[in-house]
């Protein structure tokens, strides 16, 4: 608590001299920060740790398109949303697996189970261009296989309910959509970078036990809010699988926009983190 204290008394503005910008004006600290990851790291093709953590994000993100996709088709198929969970249930689904999935898989990978995570954290030097594609990679064939595997369940069901495939809904244009998805990426990958923020873990040693459950949460509050517009993408990987899988036309009409809003989402929310949050000294110097 003492830490937190000398925070509050002497506040981020009481500094004489002149402080740099980033994660450098950061010279005296009372934590450990893992060191900058490097852009290529070849010895990692020969690690094991490597090629599980792709194994868990890619049966990490299989299960999440299972239930979340067959969740959504629960709610297209019921004669009215009071019949069904309702928006408010497809949004507990996804936030819910998300929980449930990093809580399972952030010891070994990481938990990213999306592209535009991973974009964000290899942009702000936390792994290496080497793992983020191949988490990637990984990531889009595991949503593939899930969304195909719905499909296998219920063929016919699921090429009438629309495969939990996301479309600009009717009264939206594609502007509203790409800033849906930009504003919704930037909310999640920015609690992503506070959940696991190394100044926080060291402080307040309950933030790595809880880190999925803000992360959890604050997919499902972005659920609520751009279910009307986009179906919520902020996730390029299920946004890929489901449209594979369905494979209509509309569903690739503005299917750009499921890449390219998360990926700025992801990057703003980066920057915004390493940049702004993380330029604040904690202590002051003699």
């Amino acid at each position: 608590m003492e830490g937190k204290e000398e925070d509050v008394r002497l506040g981020a503005n009481k500094f004489s001299e002149r402080q740099p910008i980033g994660t450098t004006a950061q010279t005296d600290k009372d934590y450990n920060e893992p060191p900058p990851a490097p852009l290529f790291e070849h010895g990692e093709l020969y690690s094991w740790s490597f090629w599980r953590a792709g194994i868990a994000e890619f049966v990490a993100t299989f299960l999440f398109l299972c239930i979340t996709v067959l969740t959504v088709m629960g709610v297209n198929r019921a004669p009215s949303k009071c019949a069904s969970v309702g928006i408010q249930g497809i949004a507990w689904a996804f936030g819910g697996m998300i929980f449930a999935l990093v809580y399972c898989t952030a010891g070994i990978s990481g938990g990213h189970i999306n592209p535009a995570v991973t974009f964000g954290l290899l942009l702000a030097r936390k792994l290496s261009l080497t793992r983020a594609i191949f988490y990637m990679v990984m990531q889009c064939l595991g949503a593939i296989c899930g969304a195909g595997v719905v499909k296998g369940f219920q063929p016919s069901r699921y090429e009438v309910l629309g495969g939990g495939a996301n479309v600009m809904n009717h009264g939206y244009t594609k502007g509203d959509g790409l800033g849906a998805e930009i504003v919704g990426t930037f909310v999640l990958v920015y609690t992503v970078f506070s959940a696991t923020d190394a100044k926080r873990n060291a402080r307040e040693s309950h933030v790595p036990i809880l880190a999925p459950l803000p992360i959890g949460f604050a997919v499902f509050l972005v659920h609520l809010a751009t279910i009307p517009i986009t179906g919520t993408g902020i996730n390029p990987a299920r946004s890929l699988g489901a449209a594979i899988i369905y494979n209509r036309d509309h569903a690739w009409n503005d299917h750009w926009i499921f890449w390219v809003g998360p990926f700025i989402g992801a990057a703003l929310a980066a920057l915004y983190h390493q940049i702004v949050i993380r330029a604040i000294p904690f202590k002051s110097r003699a």
